[in-house]
């Protein structure tokens, strides 16, 4: 008897490390089925719709779909909600303004959350309830079978009633999680312990034992086909299955429970090995997508350390980053312990670098609203002086406005190109209006152009005649020449340069000294300063007044200065000799203001 006892602990505890074994990998295979047999949702009311119909349905709600739903329901409900904050912010709102309305999927997701939360909790009571229930009607059932295994007789007289105990330990179904490994353990024990007992009815306890036999080696066939099974999992699944038929079952003969044990385990074990390895698979997979998301977090991390300090940089690091974080949703879980950590990680790196970015928004907003406004007044401005006809003032002002509307910031695209085509036309406004008000005045000066080149010309002639050639004839050309108005600005250099260089052929050949010449051409502009009244020429005369003075006054001031030098030395004998030379240069100019001054005079009269 203490053989038997022996055996049956063994093979209980033997059962029951693969059966711990098996809570373990089902555990694990939950996991998986998360992530293999996930429906694809599209949008929110998807989600809500398949909520309602768990509420509404007797069906029983399972756990992993119900937090499937809530995961999805709300990754859903965050990514609206970014991108609305985004579209806002984009399209110039302020951040600290927003506020998010009510969601009404989200009311609606809430309230059906509510009724499946109270719906599962009605069934776990339920089938607590059950399961303790259950685990009473069990214990009942061993005290039973441990009161018939007492001695032979005992057994004996109890056959009929213990097979009747038998099919209802088959019958009753889960019992509380932490009881089930010892109740089934001592339930075995007690049922082989029946057995060995049981002596008169040989033939139907053999009977029995072939039964159970045939039964098991069924169980081990069809364990051992699992292993041609395609679906790692789902071949788990059914051994699991396999595993509970078997415990149901009841002994074999002594001396064969532990081979057929043997093979229904090492059949076990193929599929346990093939199911881990599939774990381990996916454990590689996760690390590597894991090595693949903190790359990613990486890339995120060091674009954000990047300064931007135009919109334009901003946004082409937004498509960047953008760009990243649709090649993390390609990558699949990493591992559970660092799926959540690792996301968080990538999630505080973009928020960090949108945050920053609508900081920058917001504060260009507020310099281009600035600029707006200096540029509003700019356009006012312009617009004020677009009817003037000052020209020569107003061209002034309004080019200087130009310039500093260069000089001032950007706005938004719309408005800017709306204030420019203001400040363009008013700008345009004067401009076309001062063209047409000058049009007359260039066809003067145009004409003035053709004479002026007609004089040089004729000054070129007297040049090449100098048997005719008198200053009279040349003087005439001269006057003549002053008396003519403004030529277009663009030849003014070029007329000068030949005007003087022939002049100064001319001089050169009547031996005119470059003194008579600036007297001559004094008295030559002399003509237009008398046109602009007599105030004109008595300010002229003011002014050469004060020359002459100003030239006694340096005269008497080197005369006195040489009075005192000593002429002895080589050096103080050079030194009188330049200011004598200077003095001299100074008597000349004193003669020639002298005579401007009798011009004026003579003009006066």
């Amino acid at each position: 008897m203490m053989d038997s006892q022996e055996n049956a602990l063994l093979q209980g505890a033997q059962e029951e490390k693969n059966v711990e074994q098996v809570a373990d990998n089902v555990a694990e295979t939950d996991d998986v089925q998360k992530v293999e047999n996930v429906k694809v949702y599209k949008n929110k009311k998807e989600v809500v719709e398949r909520l309602k119909e768990i509420a509404e349905s007797d069906e029983n709600p399972d756990k992993d779909e119900i937090d499937l739903l809530k995961t999805v329901f709300y990754k859903l409900h965050i990514a609206e909600r970014e991108a609305k904050l985004k579209e806002y912010i984009d399209g110039g709102g302020d951040p600290e303004a927003y506020q998010m309305l009510p969601d009404e999927d989200e009311e609606a997701f809430k309230a059906e959350m509510a009724v499946v939360k109270e719906k599962r909790q009605r069934v776990f009571q339920q089938q607590e309830a059950e399961k303790q229930a259950n685990l009473e009607k069990k214990l009942d059932i061993i005290e039973k079978i441990k009161a018939m295994a007492t001695s032979p007789d005992e057994a004996n007289k109890s056959y009929n009633e213990f097979k009747e105990l038998q099919q209802q330990w088959k019958d009753i179904k889960a019992v509380p999680a932490e009881r089930a490994s010892e109740l089934w353990r001592n339930y075995q024990l007690y049922v082989e312990q029946f057995y060995d007992l049981l002596k008169l009815n040989t033939e139907a306890r053999e009977y029995d034992f072939k039964k159970n036999l045939e039964l098991k080696t069924k169980l081990c066939e069809a364990a051992e086909n699992l292993a041609n099974e395609e679906d790692v999992i789902s071949a788990f699944h059914q051994l699991q299955e396999l595993h509970q038929q078997y415990r149901e079952i009841g002994p074999v003969a002594k001396e064969l429970r532990e081979q057929i044990w043997s093979r229904f385990k090492a059949a076990s074990t193929v599929i346990n090995k093939r199911h881990q390895q599939h774990f381990e698979q996916i454990r590689a997979n996760e690390e590597e997508n894991l090595a693949r998301k903190t790359a990613l977090c990486e890339k995120v991390e060091e674009l954000g350390k990047q300064e931007n300090k135009t919109a334009g940089e901003w946004e082409k690091r937004s498509k960047e980053i953008i760009a990243l974080q649709n090649e993390w949703k390609t990558v699949g879980f990493a591992p559970q312990k660092m799926n959540v950590k690792i996301f968080e990680r990538f999630r505080a790196a973009c928020d960090d670098f949108f945050g920053r970015k609508a900081e920058f928004f917001k504060e260009l907003k507020k310099t281009f609203a600035e600029n707006a406004e200096k540029k509003r007044a700019l356009v006012a401005k312009a617009q004020e002086l677009s009817g003037s006809t000052d020209w020569k003032s107003t061209s002034d002002k309004l080019i200087a406005l130009q310039k500093e509307w260069k000089t001032v910031g950007m706005v938004s695209k719309k408005l800017g190109d709306q204030l420019w085509g203001e400040f363009l036309a008013a700008c345009n406004k004067f401009f076309e209006a001062r063209n047409a008000a000058n049009a007359g005045t260039r066809n003067a000066e145009h004409a003035n152009l053709e004479k002026k080149n007609e004089l040089i010309a004729k000054l070129r002639t007297l040049a090449e005649s100098a048997e005719e050639l008198t200053r009279d004839k040349v003087q005439a050309v001269v006057d003549e020449y002053n008396k003519v108005g403004h030529v277009p600005y663009k030849e003014k250099d070029r007329l000068y340069d030949e005007y003087h260089e022939v002049l100064d052929k001319l001089y050169k050949s009547l031996n005119i000294t470059n003194k008579r010449r600036r007297l001559d051409d004094f008295k030559s502009s002399l003509k237009n300063v008398a046109k602009r009244g007599e105030d004109a020429l008595d300010s002229e005369r003011g002014r050469l007044q004060r020359r002459r003075d100003q030239l006694r006054q340096e005269i008497q001031t080197y005369e006195n200065n040489l009075g005192f030098l000593n002429a002895s030395s080589k050096k103080g004998n050079s030194l009188i000799d330049e200011m004598n030379r200077k003095v001299q240069k100074l008597r000349d100019d004193l003669e020639l203001v002298c005579q401007k001054i009798k011009a004026v005079d003579a003009e006066n009269k």
